[in-house]
């Protein structure tokens, strides 16, 4: 593997403010050791009584005094109170907690939600909170299914509802792979959310038999970016490269790091490019002219603009994007329970094969504590998002 030459400078793109929606890199943080478990995953959580109303503890992000927290409390709040009213021949007996934003608070919470009889616990937020909430919940036997997408945490009583990096990788090369984009350049930031991303790019070019021909690593810098286009462009364009994936994860590199590799000539109509974020959100990055033509992936649309359409008519405003991890988590122990599973909150029981339906398609949770969601696999078209390949409906169809 040929690891291109990274020029570290001082920092020129401005580092945004942690806006939830804006980037999921806001739940990748550095984690405590998570709970130990064994190959196959140890068998945690409560038995129940299907026939009786279930006691799920939701924690939320409110309480910090950010605006943005609070919407994203409120949607994950608003949503989980639809999925239990749409628990149809099942009792969810919904509690709400605010955890705030600090692991302390979280595992208090926690704490109190269980001596108040609660058998699950949803969320929380931040990757440093749900593995606080882990560690502290393990010995009383209590499932977390936590809103993150970090799976440095995942593992033991600590699952992670949050689209992973690994499943956005996975699906990309693995329709780059079906396409004939097996040689894969990786361009990556040397900040924390970016080397878990280009971890998950790694995994997913051995999982599906790729090859990685090359790697370089950037600052979150005008400077840093400039110093590697050079190296980059000469790579991409020397015939051994089908693919450039990006890592792209924070939110002013994309814009500059696009269209400095497009004056390079890198663009998707000299070599594949392919991105772990999304390209399409905000809607202004659909006119960028390094964008055209590249990859990324998206849940099923379809599916979430009839649940986006639903929460606007029943509260009066837009749900957070991350809201319906909560509708997610709460139908998918009202499924199992409403199947009579008296195992429905224990690990046999939420990782069943068939997995679920969520507000973005079907999803399922793994006995590792990570989790795949269906995803489509889009592009950009003349500032219009196009999708290529469809996300599956099922799991063991096209696609998986």
């Amino acid at each position: 593997m040929t690891v291109l030459k990274t020029i570290r400078g001082a920092f020129g793109l401005r580092r945004p403010l942690v806006r939830i929606g804006a980037v999921l890199s806001a739940l990748v943080l550095a984690a405590c050791e998570p709970v130990e478990m064994g190959a196959s995953g140890p068998q945690t959580g409560q038995a129940i009584d299907p026939s009786q109303p279930v006691p799920v503890a939701l924690l939320v992000p409110g309480g910090t005094g950010s605006a943005d927290l609070d919407w994203l409390a409120r949607s994950l709040t608003n949503s989980a109170k639809m999925a239990a009213a749409d628990a149809r021949g099942a009792t969810i007996d919904l509690r709400i907690y605010n955890a705030g934003s600090e692991p302390g608070t979280a595992v208090a919470q926690a704490n109190k939600a269980v001596a108040e009889g609660a058998k699950i616990i949803l969320g929380p937020l931040f990757a440093d909170s749900a593995n606080a909430v882990g560690n502290a919940m393990a010995p009383q036997g209590i499932n977390v299914l936590s809103f993150s997408n970090n799976t440095d945490i995942a593992g033991g009583n600590v699952f992670v509802l949050g689209n992973t990096f690994d499943n956005v990788a996975d699906r990309l090369v693995k329709y780059g792979v079906r396409n004939g984009k097996r040689r894969i350049l990786m361009v990556a930031e040397d900040d924390a959310a970016g080397q878990v991303g280009a971890r998950a790019i790694e995994r997913a070019i051995q999982r599906n038999r790729a090859t990685l021909v090359g790697t370089a690593v950037h600052p979150l810098s005008k400077q840093g970016i400039d110093g590697i286009v050079p190296n980059v462009a000469q790579a991409a364009l020397s015939g051994n490269v089908d693919a450039v994936f990006l890592t792209a994860n924070q939110g002013a590199v994309l814009p500059y790091l696009t269209d400095k590799l497009a004056d390079a000539g890198v663009t998707s109509a000299s070599v594949q490019m392919m991105g772990l974020t999304r390209w399409d959100q905000p809607s202004a990055r659909l006119q960028l002219r390094g964008v055209q033509g590249g990859w990324f992936a998206i849940p099923d649309t379809t599916m979430k603009a009839q649940f986006d359409q639903r929460y606007r008519a029943a509260y009066g405003e837009t749900p957070h994007e991350l809201g319906s991890l909560a509708y997610d988590g709460v139908s998918a122990i009202a499924a199992l329970v409403r199947a009579g599973k008296r195992n429905a909150l224990t690990t046999s029981g939420l990782t069943q094969n068939a997995g679920f339906a969520g507000v973005s398609g079907a999803f399922r949770l793994r006995r590792d504590g990570t989790n795949e969601r269906a995803l489509a696999v889009a592009t950009v078209r003349g500032g219009q998002v196009v999708v290529l390949d469809p996300a599956p409906r099922s799991f063991g169809g096209f696609g998986f």
